[in-house]
């Protein structure tokens, strides 16, 4: 190959030599011949046609990478074929280099109008045809590069896989066959993004791509599925989605068993920039003709599929039915819901008490977000939170959540319920807008708002990546009153380290080690370390889903700061929740067990 190319041109061919050649003359014994020159070079794909009639048709189903093509045949003469194929749908890309005993100026001038590549003089010398056959397919590998390959991964876009997969159907209709679709999204993969950077995600989508492609090409899946070229229909249709075609599947769960190799695959830790990163995968499946006679379809709805698995819980697959679709329909007209529901502010904030663990005196609140639909019933966030993650409505509905809870708590301040501290969650995509502080303050402003008396719940995850970076962005909100509390700790994906490091004041035990305490020893220590480590860097623990009495006692006894839970009070609109508080302190403290 000519080094001055591209050099992922092999990876994306494997080898110019595995190249599919159809030659088409009416001379059998010269296609023998020429067979055997290319034979000796390494070249083993060949389709020989000598009934020019039926050249179109072959050219069709079979798709070679080259056509050698004589001109001068019985029936159908090569300018006849030349200008099908240029004017075909499929094939008028394909490089054709014509054979012509012919040496005058007009043949070669109107084979080239027609749209001939090259030429090779009959005779044929064998070191030419070899040379000019090698240059050609370089040749077109690079512009297929350019055009029919992802620039970062340098697998197939989204343009080569719609085309692959159209021909396949073409070709199971023929023969009445199936073909599978598998649709391959990373579970989570807009954390890494946002919190270790774009430069990171690339280098992690470009491993997955190349573990993807390794376990493709293993040889139980290749004969599993009985294709052999598998690894060709492997391709990056956006972001971090993939997709791989399986021509023949039977049965169909042999497409389950591709996925699950892949998802075996990607699961499989990966190191950037220092990172250690563990992924996972979720997968939709969809088979023609079951699930879609066209190749839209089809791939819709293998795209459902992985929507669904999605929300099920990570690394799932799911074959297409007619219940996912449904489920996508209602997601669809969630999304728009949800956009009118923003533009006619249908949202409230509900508020959970946090209560001093051993006065049981009211100090604070959660605010979390409501729907109020159009027919009064309320949808809770865990329904409607992901698809406005999805649809990019998160950080609009974040701000009017920050905005909400802060012009409420200057209207408790102003009466009975008094100067209370309210949290506020901030969401992925919110944290990492460059705008979040200056948002934050001109809100605090515009209500004349003590920013002392707000708290901004974030996660672990929301602290990978650039630690300088992030550090300067929390101590620049907290220097104007704000403080942080890290959201469900113990589940992130963050070194300890940065507690010493970041700016944070609280931390919130998740509910998943309060659950079984003080029942589960384990458990139990988790807890006890995480509140004797807080104390020791001075910061403040909150424990949230208390349930019962016995939680209680014994996150008294290891001297936990704040609780929140079920067992003093549910989410509470807002006029209900400052009943609470009011009533709470007549009667002294809240209901401590």
């Amino acid at each position: 190959m000519n080094e001055t190319l591209d050099p992922h041109i092999d990876e994306l061919y494997s080898q110019l030599k595995d190249a599919v050649i159809m030659m088409v003359d009416d001379e059998p014994l010269l296609m023998e011949v020429l067979q055997a020159f290319l034979e000796e070079e390494g070249y083993h794909n060949f389709i020989k046609v000598e009934d020019s009639r039926k050249a179109i048709d072959m050219l069709q189903s079979e798709r070679p990478d080259i056509l050698l093509l004589d001109l001068k045949m019985p029936h159908v003469d090569g300018f006849q074929i030349l200008e099908a194929v240029r004017g075909g749908e499929d094939i008028d890309r394909m490089p054709i280099i014509v054979l012509t005993s012919s040496t005058d100026a007009e043949t070669k001038l109107r084979a080239l109008e027609l749209g001939a590549t090259d030429f090779l003089a009959k005779p044929v010398d064998a070191s030419e045809m070899v040379l000019r056959l090698r240059n050609t397919l370089t040749v077109k590998a690079y512009q297929d590069q350019l055009t029919y390959y992802d620039s970062l991964t340098h697998l197939p876009n989204r343009k080569l896989f719609i085309d692959r997969l159209e021909w396949l159907l073409k070709k199971a209709r023929r023969e009445s066959g199936r073909v599978a679709v598998l649709d391959i999204g990373l579970d989570r993969f807009k954390q890494i993004n946002d919190s270790l950077g774009p430069a990171v995600g690339d280098e992690v989508l470009k491993q997955v791509a190349s573990r993807m492609l390794a376990s493709v090409r293993e040889t139980d899946v290749l004969t599993r599925v009985g294709a052999r070229d598998l690894w060709r229909q492997l391709a990056r249709l956006s972001g971090d989605e993939f997709s791989i075609l399986l021509p023949g599947v039977k049965p169909a769960n042999s497409a389950a068993f591709v996925a699950r190799r892949i998802q075996e695959a990607i699961a499989e830790k990966i190191v950037v920039a220092d990172n250690e990163i563990y992924l996972s995968a979720s997968v939709g499946i969809a088979i023609y003709p079951e699930d879609g006679m066209e190749a839209d379809r089809l791939i819709k709805n293998a795209g459902a599929a992985t929507a669904f698995a999605k929300q099920q819980g990570r690394e799932n697959c799911e074959f297409y039915s007619k219940e996912i679709n449904a489920h996508s329909r209602r997601r669809l007209s969630i999304e728009a819901e949800l956009r009118r529901a923003l533009a006619e502010d249908q949202f409230v904030l509900h508020y959970q008490p946090k209560l001093d663990a051993q006065s049981g005196v009211v100090k604070g609140c959660e605010s979390l977000l409501r729907w109020r639909r159009e027919d009064d019933s309320l949808m809770m966030p865990g329904d409607f939170i992901p698809v406005a993650e999805e649809c990019g409505l998160i950080v609009p509905m974040g701000e009017w959540v920050i905005r909400e809870a802060c012009r409420q708590q200057v209207a408790w301040s102003a009466g009975a319920v008094g100067d209370l501290v309210v949290s506020v969650n901030v969401a992925g995509p919110q944290f990492h807008k460059d705008s979040l502080s200056a948002f934050i303050r001109s809100t605090l402003d515009s209500v004349a708002m003590d920013p002392k008396r707000l708290t901004l719940e974030i996660t672990e995850s929301m602290l990978m990546g650039d630690a300088d970076g992030l550090i300067r962005k929390l101590h620049k909100i907290r220097s104007y009153g704000p403080t942080f509390s890290i959201d469900d700790f113990g589940t992130g994906y963050s070194s300890l380290s940065y507690l010493k490091r970041f700016p944070i004041d609280e931390l919130k035990i998740d509910r998943s080690f309060i659950i079984e305490v003080p029942a589960a020893r384990d458990d139990g220590a988790i807890v006890r370390a995480i509140i004797a480590m807080a104390h020791s860097l001075d910061l403040t623990v909150v424990a949230e889903g208390v349930e019962h009495v016995g939680q209680l006692e014994y996150l008294k006894s290891l001297q936990c700061d704040l609780i929140q839970g079920f067992y003093f009070s549910r989410p509470l609109p807002a006029d209900e929740f400052a009943n609470y508080v009011v009533t709470s302190r007549q009667s002294g403290v809240a209901q401590l067990g």
